[in-house]
């Protein structure tokens, strides 16, 4: 029997609510900080098990794409099957992968072991989501809780590198067994607080529409489609003329046309048709999808440059990155007066003009480039995920049905993970199309770092035309 079997119509204590939050901010918490510190402990795990530039990124990019391919189908489990059931099953399993990635020997396994675990984050992230905005109901009190969510999962991206400095400085395992033991913590408090019966969760025996299942075929054909995708990027980049590349893409064709053609067919589509109709969701799921595709560029690329480059320490390199802390005191403060007065869409519009900033400040970097010349693009950076992870998670349920909350939540965290994959794989074939001696020099950073500049501008051309948009259907509705 699921925790969505026995119907119920009790509403959550204030307690409990807030006992909800604090577990799946928890663990949106720790998936930040696990694929953040990895980005810091990159070279040094490349240096140790033998991995090139141009293959380092596969170490986050195996992580992020399984996370992406899952997310999905993780939403339409946890919606069926229950979301309290889905999220401390994944969160088990997602503390057992950390503690095995922290005992791999050698790089194949490390990668194995890094896509296991982001697929389980697939369905942990989705379930959790659905947690939060079926306990909190529209209105002021979500806002609140959302912008709660949005500051503490954003801080995990940004603590996560100071952190990934920290343990890196001990020892690169120490950023695999960190994360299983703050896992313990939060699977002990999901126990205590998170309802046994998942009210919000559709019920069988109120809606009368069973549980017909869930699309596994479907959720695996799009994961495969995406690597594909990913790999025929990386290869083709690296050369042109790859046998292997092509292939890739056409494999990727073919799996997208396969899933097109399951989701056509099946009883119960992994994206029921129409969530993809529902409010400000595919819009805000491309603005996501470029901003942590940018986000993830950039990191990766910045941590390469200060480390492999300029010659700092992991430790120094961590914490540079602590000046985005900002974010800390501005989203659980600011962000909700502000999305208040102005709305979701607007305050996120406003991140976005501060991470396009940022971006473009980047590209002065030089050889003499030290922490103050880092520090505006590090606190632009900061103030951005305070104005836009909560904001755009928020507006992009906003006209769905509770129901579907789950697969929401999946199609949005699919943007942010699939544009995070694509964005490191992107960076690293500019960066290593064109070394020297097998090293980047200076101009090859300065180009590279046009890839993250570029994708944020766009999201901000985006963000500006579904504000626009969005302004347009409220007045034509309020006459």
């Amino acid at each position: 029997m699921t925790d969505t079997d026995a119907p119920t119509t009790l509403e959550p204590s204030k307690s409990r609510m807030w006992g909800v939050l604090a577990v799946v901010t928890g663990a949106l918490f720790l998936e930040g900080i696990d694929i953040a510190m990895l980005n810091v402990a990159v070279p040094s795990i490349a240096a140790d098990i033998g991995l090139a530039t141009g293959s380092a990124h596969w170490v986050v990019s195996a992580y992020v794409l399984a996370y992406a391919g899952f997310m999905i189908l993780g939403g339409r489990v946890a919606d069926q099957l229950g979301r309290r059931t889905v999220f401390l099953i994944a969160l088990t399993v997602f503390i057992a992968f950390s503690v095995l990635g922290g005992l791999a020997q050698d790089s194949s396994t490390l990668i194995v072991v890094r896509f296991i675990t982001g697929a389980t984050a697939g369905f942990m992230t989705p379930a959790g989501f659905s947690l939060l905005t079926t306990t909190f109901h529209e209105g002021a009190l979500r806002n609140k809780a959302l912008a709660v969510y949005g500051a503490i999962g954003a801080s995990g991206f940004l603590l996560g590198v100071v952190a990934g400095g920290l343990l890196t400085s001990l020892g690169w395992r120490w950023v695999f067994f960190a994360p299983a033991l703050l896992g313990l913590i939060f699977l002990a408090s999901g126990f205590k607080f998170i309802p046994r019966v998942d009210a919000a969760a559709p019920d069988s025996s109120v809606t009368n529409q069973p549980n017909t299942g869930f699309d596994l075929v479907g959720g695996v054909t799009l994961t495969a489609a995406m690597v594909s995708l990913v790999y025929g990027i990386v290869t083709v980049g690296a050369d042109l003329g790859s046998s292997m590349g092509i292939a890739a893409f056409v494999a990727a064709a073919v799996l997208f046309g396969a899933f097109v053609a399951i989701e056509r067919r099946s009883d119960d589509p992994l994206i029921p048709t129409r969530v993809l109709t529902e409010g400000l969701l595919p819009w805000m799921s491309a603005i996501g999808m470029l901003f942590i595709g940018a986000f993830f560029a950039w990191q990766f690329l910045l941590t390469l440059y200060l480390q492999d480059y300029l010659g700092w320490s992991p430790l120094h390199t961590g914490l540079a990155f602590a000046a985005m802390g900002v974010e800390l005191v501005i989203a659980p403060f600011l962000t909700p007066r502000l999305v208040e007065r102005f709305g979701n869409i607007a305050v996120t519009v406003a991140g976005l003009v501060a991470v396009a900033l940022g971006f473009v400040l980047t590209l002065r970097l030089d050889e003499f480039s030290g922490l103050f010349d880092l520090l505006p693009s590090l606190v632009l950076l900061g103030v951005a995920f305070a104005f836009i992870y909560g904001p755009l998670t928020a507006a992009s349920v906003e006209g769905v049905d509770e129901s579907r909350h789950g697969v929401a939540g999946g199609i949005v965290y699919t943007g942010f993970q699939f544009g995070a994959a694509l964005g490191v794989s992107v960076v690293t074939i500019v960066l290593v199309g064109g070394e020297h001696g097998g090293i980047p020099d200076l101009v090859d950073y300065q180009r590279a770092l046009i890839v993250p500049a570029a994708a944020a501008g766009l999201a901000l051309v985006v963000g500006v035309v579904t504000a626009l948009r969005h302004r347009a259907i409220t007045a034509r509705e309020a006459r």
